[in-house]
């Protein structure tokens, strides 16, 4: 078990892949505390089926755009399993599509909050606990290279951010600490189900040399790799997972 007697925080696990994250760091052996906002059911499932297998996990509600949220969860880790090992930043999300000249600056603020000072705020509050050997693996998406779908300006631009910020944190952290980002692509999760056409989602699938949609789980193989000693001299990356739609 590459991640035993280490502990892990996955943030937006409540679903999709912080869910499948979740379940295959403790598969890994990590202990793991979940993150949610609203996703309650998804998370309170995740850490019954953790314990279930005889692992360790709890969850909390919290908003990781808020700086006080952010610190309670990493301080209810702390004071349930005693240390942080592995970070792993899934919180994100489009909010809506809207086109270049329908982005208002609300908008724009809130998607960048949501997926770019999420990322900070989580960070900055974990830093004290995370010592050398520790990870992080953030959230990109393949929008972050080809600026995403129509609709999607403020988002492929906020995902951009995280993946610099993944370079940037990499210099600043290491050796202690390994920073990597992940930059899925068409993955059969609720973000498509809700801002994705099926017609769409068919012709991606199509035009990928895999013809298909990845899966949660897929995703999750590839944070575990970048979060355990499996991928230890991996750090500053951003690696796609897209079947192949996109090289970069």
């Amino acid at each position: 078990m590459g991640l035993e007697g280490k502990t892990a925080i996955v943030t937006g696990g409540g679903r999709d892949i912080g869910r499948a994250c979740a379940l295959r760091l403790a598969a890994d052996g990590a202990t793991v505390a979940i993150n949610y906002h609203s996703s309650a059911a998804g998370a309170d499932s995740a850490v019954a089926e953790i314990e279930a297998a005889g692992g360790s996990a709890f969850a909390l509600r919290g908003d990781m755009t808020s700086a006080a949220d952010a610190a309670a969860l990493i301080a209810t880790a702390i004071e349930r399993f005693g240390r942080i090992d592995v970070l792993v930043h899934v919180t994100g999300g489009l909010v809506a599509r809207k086109t270049l000249p329908e982005i208002t600056p609300e908008h724009w603020q809130t998607v960048m909050d949501l997926n770019v000072t999420s990322l900070l705020l989580l960070t900055q509050a974990a830093l004290p606990h995370l010592g050398a050997g520790s990870s992080i693996v953030a959230l990109a998406s393949q929008a972050a290279r080809d600026g995403g779908g129509g609709g999607a300006i403020a988002y492929a631009a906020s995902k951009g951010a995280v993946a610099t910020m993944v370079r940037g944190m990499a210099k600043e952290l290491g050796p202690d600490i390994r920073v990597n980002g992940v930059c899925p692509g068409m993955i059969a999760t609720g973000f498509h189900d809700t801002f994705t056409k099926d017609e769409v989602r068919a012709n991606v699938a199509k035009g990928t040399p895999l013809k298909r949609e990845g899966r949660s789980e897929e995703v999750a193989e590839l944070v575990r790799f970048l979060a355990s000693d499996d991928g230890s001299f991996v750090t500053g990356t951003n690696v796609d997972i897209n079947g192949g739609l996109l090289f970069s």
